[in-house]
């Protein structure tokens, strides 16, 4: 299983749509907020269920601001991140995350990635697509893999 983690569009597709070429088949994609009203855009290009949720700049969005699903063995709790003070490090929402039940929980907002694998849960930030604030500026996003075992890899890629 193969699934697309990305966030912080901010309404700027392209990246989005050249990676969606490259990676072919998905069998998920997952946006952590910050669509600025490009639902249809991001849902239409893939033929794989979309799971989204609203960040601080959605601000008609009728997308809910956080959700709870299955992936094979994991549940997932799903975020842009902002309500849990999340530029102030992710503690706060990894506890969070603990107490309601999530193996791993995905966030946007800090337009910087992080694959932070602890004791208690699986933190996972794909940075941006579209307005990258990390140290090289390179737009990102995380490919998730469940192996035949139905274990969790996570691999951070950058947009070439």
């Amino acid at each position: 299983m193969k699934i697309l983690i990305i966030s912080d569009t901010h309404r700027k597709n392209e990246n989005y749509l050249k990676i969606v070429e490259k990676l072919g088949k998905l069998d998920m994609v997952i946006h952590l907020g910050d669509v600025e009203g490009s639902e249809y855009t991001i849902q239409e290009a893939v033929s794989c269920p979309v799971e989204m949720v609203a960040g601080n700049n959605d601000f008609f969005s009728n997308l809910p601001s956080e959700k709870m699903f299955r992936i094979g063995k994991y549940n997932v709790m799903i975020t842009h991140g902002h309500r849990y003070y999340i530029s102030m490090g992710n503690e706060m929402l990894k506890r969070e995350a603990v107490a309601a039940g999530a193996d791993i929980v995905m966030y946007g907002h800090t337009h910087r990635p992080v694959i932070d694998i602890s004791k208690n849960v699986i933190a996972l930030n794909p940075g941006s697509l579209s307005y990258p604030r990390q140290e090289n500026r390179r737009p990102s996003y995380i490919i998730m893999e469940i192996d035949e075992r139905g274990e969790a890899h996570f691999t951070l890629k950058y947009v070439e």
